[in-house]
């Protein structure tokens, strides 16, 4: 296995501190968050991220965004993009940035549901999909597919059927532990047996429901927030074990969203984390 960090989870530190600090603390590579963002102070995941290179004029940042992993001596394990699958435009130039910077495979987005009819969206995003990996293949890269609850894919199932048929060369799917938590869960071992050859990615992070209010007549509401590693609901030394069971050898990419523990403090101690749920895995294998 290969250890990367999503730079949506390290909002504290600019391009240059992530690749140093990263680097200085073992990890294999980087996963570059790119998009455009509102201001915010102090920086946020989602706003103000001085991880985060913009969309707009992200061909200019190109040859730095390679010099500053290459430097640290970092990979890419893919890119961090939000350009939405329907806009072929955006979508296009992300696949080329990502042959430009040496990259492989870069995350696309797809539609979220937000109440619209669930078959007219999937058919067409297959249509979109069908395109986009012509792109990608002419720039010799991966689409990638995420399973991320509220979208068209939040699960194993709903992403292979999306991408059934397609050349698996050029595009993928992100599996994401995490997310499931929140909807889209099946048995990971099945999951991933289930993808077989268009699983090209994992992502990991955790999650867990929580109260948020009681109505009156005593009905509880219920929220799913992020959390610590150790403290979600997904049962992460499990997931791991059924990724080596299943004979996954790529990339894991971190992306913590909690704020209990110091960002520095937390990435070293994950990377120690998951890290030490691998060999065990593997030496368990092995028994």
């Amino acid at each position: 296995m290969k250890y990367s960090v999503f730079t949506a989870s390290t909002p504290d530190w600019t391009p240059a501190e992530a690749a140093q600090i990263l680097a200085a603390q073992g990890w294999d590579g980087i996963e570059w968050r790119i998009t455009d963002q509102d201001e915010a102070t102090p920086p946020g995941f989602w706003a103000g991220n001085r991880a985060t290179w913009p969309m707009t004029g992200l061909e200019d940042h190109l040859d730095q965004i390679r010099e500053i992993t290459t430097a640290n001596r970092l990979e890419f394990s893919g890119i961090g993009g939000y350009a939405q699958l329907e806009n072929r435009v955006d979508a296009e130039r992300m696949l080329a940035a990502t042959a430009a910077v040496g990259a492989t495979q870069v995350r696309i987005a797809m539609p979220r549901v937000d109440g619209r009819n669930y078959a007219d969206l999937f058919a067409q995003a297959r249509t979109n999909l069908e395109y986009i990996v012509t792109v990608a293949e002419k720039h010799g890269v991966k689409a990638l597919v995420e399973l991320h609850h509220e979208t068209i894919t939040p699960s194993a199932s709903a992403a292979r059927r999306l991408v059934e048929g397609l050349n698996p060369q050029f595009v993928g799917v992100i599996h994401d532990v995490g997310n499931l938590v929140n909807e889209g869960f099946e048995n990971h071992l099945a999951g991933f047996q289930l993808l077989g050859e268009y699983l090209a990615h994992v992502h990991i992070k955790n999650a867990r429901w929580v109260v948020d209010h009681v109505e009156q007549d005593g009905t509880h509401v219920w929220r799913h927030e992020w959390t610590t590693l150790r403290a979600g609901q997904a049962d992460l030394a499990g997931y791991v074990r059924d990724l080596v069971t299943f004979g996954y050898d790529g990339w894991i990419t971190l992306e913590d969203f909690s704020t209990e523990v110091p960002l520095e403090q937390r990435t070293a101690e994950n990377l120690a984390y998951v890290r030490g749920l691998v060999e065990a895995a593997q030496a368990g294998s092995r028994d």
